[in-house]
């Protein structure tokens, strides 16, 4: 019998071990567009530390209504379960990065 590797929910991202900075976004947003590189960014700074994960609002309506995403782009970081933090509007990778180091536990 082979195991198969189990497609993760949204729950169980947020609820996992790994801190999941997610970026509510929409394609007809230009700051979002601006973000994307600052993302990719963070990802190459953090590696595995930070799970990065994009939701489209237009696509996914429920989860935008779920955080009360009222703006995009919007950012929110969790950590099992728990919102840490949470900001609206264009950031730098720098102080991205400040915020995350600075709110996640080992």
């Amino acid at each position: 019998m082979s195991a198969t590797h189990k497609k993760e929910t949204f729950a169980e991202i947020l609820n996992g071990k790994t801190p999941v900075l997610v970026d509510f976004t929409a394609t007809w947003c230009g700051p979002c567009k601006m973000m994307k590189p600052v993302l990719e960014e963070l990802h190459q700074r953090k590696g595995e530390q930070v799970r990065i994960i994009k939701i489209d609002i237009d696509q996914s309506p429920a989860a935008a209504n779920a955080f009360q995403v009222q703006s995009v782009p919007t950012l929110i970081l969790f950590q099992k379960g728990k919102q840490l933090w949470r900001q609206s509007g264009i950031m730098q990778v720098n102080s991205l990065e400040k915020v995350i180091d600075q709110l996640i536990s080992k």
